[in-house]
């Protein structure tokens, strides 16, 4: 018998029984959808992580050297004590990195955590627990940041202490509306500060807006604030490829200014956009362990249920097997039928599977800021996992069919 018969027949008999066709794949659809949904969003929320997320919170092609780490995971109260105890970064420290690598594009001061909020108020206006960032003047260009009106800050603001600020463009739209912002007086904490700047948007990440903000120079920060226990130091280089030996550097002129000795750990931290993303993919990958077993239970019920209708299409087809053995059909010929005809099953709820998935990522997608990829190796995984299943739970039914006696089922109703 060829094989392009063999695929026909299969087909002919799952059309012949659509609604019990559906329901004997509903399973592994299910399973198959929600593999297929839950790496598309694992996978695009790790490009979302390094693309955006990461070089948002530091910057690209950057680097900080801070007093305290991004550490995203415990740690112990002896460790946490060790870095309480950690001298602060100074400004004369950020000239000693600006000195380490002259060819940085930026070297910035700025404030660290926690960031304090403020209510801004302009005229009968009020727009409350607005982040507020005292910096540098170059930490414009580290953060990538773009005047859309005005001008960014100026190396003599900060020098000056001047009560100036550049905003955010969600600041600039919902208290000023369609108002032109520069050069207007706002109130913070009963002070008044001009605005010279407005920043372009940048947009929102995981729903969280990067343009709800004020940069204010950090001498003046400090003057409303005091000095912040963790400021830290940003560095922009050229490329990527600049990252490292640049830390080099930094971290030596940093050990020889505050005499630390060979072997002695450093007490301060440097680091990348890799945190994050190391913390991230550290997360999802407990998600990708956990998945595979969920995702198992359903498709060993989908293949049971394969299993059990396969067996009862040989018990109505045992006429219709005894009539094909006895005009020459070998067991084997037969065994293959019942074989096509489940792994066509799976298969086809695989499809599906692979369809509603991606639809159902697709949603998520649109209808939420999660991001979704799907990757070709989860739809071929997705698409092989079904054929697999029909593999392994359409042997015993196809085996079974191929060894009932032709006298015996030539008899059978």
């Amino acid at each position: 018998m060829l094989l392009a018969d063999v695929l026909r027949t299969a087909l002919i008999q799952i059309r012949a029984n659509k609604l019990r066709s559906f329901f004997t794949l509903l399973g592994i659809m299910v399973s198959v959808a929600f593999l297929i949904a839950v790496i598309a969003i694992i996978q695009g929320m790790n490009a979302y992580v390094k693309d955006n997320v990461a070089s948002a919170m530091i910057g690209s092609n950057s680097f900080q050297v801070r007093r305290t780490p991004l550490n995203f995971a415990p740690i112990s109260d002896d460790q946490w004590d060790v870095i309480q105890r950690r001298p602060r970064i100074t400004p004369s420290e950020a000239m000693i990195v600006e000195a380490a690598v002259p060819n940085a594009e930026a070297v910035s001061l700025t404030s660290g955590w926690p960031t304090p909020q403020v209510d801004v108020h302009w005229r009968d206006r009020t727009l409350g627990d607005v982040l507020i960032f005292g910096v540098t003047a170059p930490h414009q260009v580290v953060q990538d940041y773009r005047i859309a009106v005005g001008r960014p800050l100026s190396d003599l603001d900060v020098r000056e202490r001047r009560s100036v600020i550049v905003i955010g463009a969600a600041i600039a739209e919902k208290l000023f509306e369609n108002v032109d912002p520069i050069g207007r007086e706002v109130r913070l904490l009963g002070e008044h500060f001009t605005i010279i700047g407005v920043n372009q948007r940048k947009g929102r990440v995981l729903g969280q807006s990067f343009d709800g903000f004020i940069l204010m120079p950090i001498s003046r920060f400090e003057m409303l604030y005091g000095r912040r226990s963790t400021t830290t130091v940003s560095v922009k280089v050229a490329t990527v490829d600049d990252v490292a030996p640049a830390m080099a550097r930094v971290e030596e002129a940093l050990r020889v200014a505050r005499g630390l000795r060979p072997g002695e750990p450093n007490d301060f931290s440097l680091e990348t956009a890799d945190a994050l993303i190391a913390f991230w993919k550290t997360l999802t990958r407990v998600l990708f362990a956990v998945v595979p077993f969920i995702v198992s239970i359903g498709i060993v019920v989908g293949g049971i249920v394969i299993m059990n209708i396969m067996l009862m299409s040989v018990t109505e087809r045992t006429h219709e097997i005894g009539i094909r053995k006895a005009m020459g059909a070998r067991a084997r010929d037969i065994e293959r039928q019942f074989l096509a005809e489940s792994v066509a099953l799976a298969t086809l709820g695989g499809i599906i599977g692979v369809a509603s998935g991606w639809a159902f990522a697709s949603l998520i997608a649109t209808a939420s800021p999660l991001p979704a990829r799907v990757t070709s190796w989860s739809v071929l995984l997705a698409i092989a996992l079904g054929a697999g299943v029909g593999i392994v739970f359409g042997v015993y039914p196809a085996r079974r069919a191929a060894r009932l006696d032709p006298v015996h089922a030539m008899r059978a109703e």
